[in-house]
């Protein structure tokens, strides 16, 4: 399954083999493995039939613009320690795992913290990037 990422980024930032999506229909074409919303992005989902393994998206998204994604697994990234991937220190950057996660070829991430040294923007810009790396890249 193909991952994709649903907002505006420089293609850059987009990982290898993962597809930037521009248009709200291209939402709905197939079945996502993981499908990144950037912030802000969740309210252009309605009326969207959007399917995908796992949905990556901000933590403070009111569920109710969520209901019509079929997923199996919603992964939310912010600054609340109520979210699975959060930053634990933004001084010197660390990624914070809070719950067990399951890539998409089935390995599981265990909570842990990584940290991640000298990033390019703040870290706080980089968490839906880095959740997306962690989901996709194995751990050493």
């Amino acid at each position: 399954m193909e991952d994709a990422v649903w907002g505006c980024c420089p293609a850059s930032w987009v990982p290898p083999g993962t597809r930037r999506l521009e248009r709200r229909e291209e939402l709905a074409e197939k079945r996502w493995g993981t499908l990144l919303l950037l912030p802000g992005t969740a309210a252009e989902l309605r009326g969207v039939s959007v399917a995908c393994a796992c949905l990556l998206v901000e933590g403070d998204c009111p569920p109710a613009l969520l209901e019509a994604v079929e997923t199996e697994q919603v992964v939310t990234y912010g600054l609340s320690s109520r979210d699975s991937l959060t930053l634990s220190s933004l001084q010197e950057p660390v990624l914070c795992v809070q719950r067990s996660l399951t890539r998409g070829d089935g390995v599981v991430i265990e909570p842990q913290e990584l940290p991640l040294g000298r990033l390019p923007l703040p870290p706080e810009q980089m968490l839906p990037f880095l959740g997306l790396w962690l989901l996709q890249v194995p751990l050493p």
